[in-house]
């Protein structure tokens, strides 16, 4: 049960000094975790980005200072999940157009990352607010339910250990198939030798995807009349499923 004598900090917002941003990164932590949990992945946004904002957002219910939750985990089981998930959007999207609309931001300059639940959080906000966000980082997390279709307006990157314990890469497999299946754009890496894990090898492939990794619908929009395939590089990682490895 959460604490509600907990204070719950507002987000943490990094800005550029010297220049508006032209991006916008939200950053959403597991559950039982804070926006420390997602240091390593925040150094390396900002390093690669320096045109970027950047906020860490904490869960709103706490149970201790350091362990915040996105929605109640008691009694949490497969038959509530979904409606706690979506019980959390409205304040989590509201919270992302709020600051869009304070930095002069779209959707389009818009990612979303998270890592386990925050990634759940993530996918499922750009299925509720189509428009949300142009890139949705998501790592060792899934959908709360299989989506009937796919975003849009969104490109979904998955980043996944093989070892996860706690959405196993067959999941992430069939998920990436599904969405490939609704016409989706989504990429899937998988790391091997790594369980549930924010590791630097997914950080690290998830920096070159938004560098390298074109939509979907920009080819559509701007090569119209070529059969062009986005978002598979020649990068010596092979991210078709189920062989996807990222070697490190």
């Amino acid at each position: 049960m959460s604490d509600q004598s907990i204070p719950i900090p507002d987000p943490v917002v990094f800005v550029p000094a010297n220049q508006r941003p032209t991006l916008l990164f939200v950053l959403l932590h597991d559950d039982a975790a804070s926006p420390d949990q997602l240091e390593g992945l925040k150094k390396a946004l900002l390093a690669a980005f320096p045109q970027a904002a950047l906020a860490l957002m904490y869960g709103p219910l706490a149970t201790a200072p350091s362990r915040h939750h996105w929605f109640d985990q008691d009694g949490l089981n497969e038959y509530n999940y979904v409606q706690r998930v979506e019980a959390a959007l409205p304040r989590f999207i509201a919270y992302v157009q709020w600051v869009q609309k304070q930095l002069s931001l779209g959707g389009e300059a818009t990612a979303l990352a998270g890592f386990g639940q925050g990634a759940t959080l993530a996918l499922e906000a750009t299925l509720t607010q189509p428009d949300l966000a142009g890139r949705v980082l998501a790592f060792s997390g899934c959908y709360a339910s299989l989506p009937a279709v796919a975003p849009a307006a969104t490109t979904l990157h998955f980043l996944h250990g093989a070892n996860d314990p706690v959405v196993p890469k067959s999941v992430m497999q069939n998920v990436h198939a599904h969405l490939s299946d609704l016409g989706g754009d989504a990429t899937l890496d998988i790391a091997s030798s790594v369980g549930h894990d924010l590791h630097t090898a997914l950080v690290d492939q998830a920096i070159h995807r938004l560098k390298t990794c074109v939509p979907m619908r920009s080819w559509k929009e701007a090569m119209s009349t070529l059969k062009e395939k986005s978002c598979d590089p020649d990068d010596g990682i092979d991210t078709q499923a189920p062989l996807g490895t990222t070697l490190h």
